[in-house]
């Protein structure tokens, strides 16, 4: 059994059936990776991961948990955090500023400290914050403003605004989107590097093919909300339903 548990899905919008009967087991410190083409379902279903969208029938369980009806922060506080395909980040504030944030969480009216409750010291707090730029090769621009960022150093801050939260399982939607090749490439190095330096275990939708193939253990194939296939990188490639799904014709 994994970590992340998708058992029976389905989602309608109106008469459009946007996820069918979908299955989906992600192991934990594992990279599993979703893919498909357009409208095959996929933001639908990050949206049911993270409990913004609730299925009309199925489950979807964290660690044995149930994700579904609960709120942003409540999903957080489960160890679950999730990478837009636009970075998230507060323009006019600092990088460092930026990292301070996640570091607070409002509970029950009132800000109290979030990923380091058991932290005595703003001090310990700060020095963490420091680690998750340096981690993310940022700690030179932490008295820049975000908003001046570019792309991939924009998707760095946000990476490091997710760790400092300590996830268990991060979510990434498309996270290489907009970036040049170089970019997209250290993008992959820096996942690489989170995945080896932390017990995380990382889904992703991507639909560049170099991303997916040089970070996912096992990939999901969606094609119009069902699942197609799911395999190591090495079956995927090859395999005559993906052709299909992509090409309109198995080879």
């Amino acid at each position: 059994m994994g970590i992340l548990e998708v058992k029976d899905v389905n989602k309608n919008f109106g008469g459009l059936k946007a996820l069918s009967d979908v299955n989906l087991s992600v192991r934990e410190n594992s990279v599993h990776a979703i893919i498909g083409p357009n409208g095959a379902g996929k933001s639908t279903l990050l949206n049911c991961l993270v409990g913004k969208l609730i299925p009309d029938t199925g489950s979807v369980m964290f660690d044995g948990q149930s994700v579904l009806g609960r709120k942003p922060h409540e999903i957080n506080q489960m160890g679950i955090s999730r990478v837009f395909q636009t970075p998230e980040i507060f323009g006019d504030l600092t990088v460092f500023e930026n990292v301070m944030i996640p570091c607070f969480a409002s509970r029950d009216g009132a800000f109290r400290m979030h990923a380091y409750e058991h932290t005595r010291h703003e001090t310990d707090i700060v020095s963490m914050a420091e680690q998750m730029l340096a981690d993310v090769k940022m700690l030179e621009k932490r008295d820049i403003h975000a908003a001046s960022l570019s792309r991939g150093d924009k998707r760095r801050l946000e990476m490091a605004m997710c760790l400092v939260q300590r996830p268990r399982l991060l979510l990434l939607d498309e996270p290489t989107a907009g970036m040049s090749r170089a970019d997209t490439n250290n993008t992959i190095e820096l996942l690489r590097e989170i995945r080896d330096k932390r017990d995380i275990t990382m889904a992703i939708i991507e639909h560049d093919m170099h991303v997916v193939f040089s970070l996912a253990e096992r990939i999901t194939v969606l094609a119009q909300g069902t699942p197609l296939v799911e395999d190591t990188p090495e079956n995927i490639k090859g395999h005559p339903k993906v052709q299909e799904a992509y090409l309109g014709e198995a080879a």
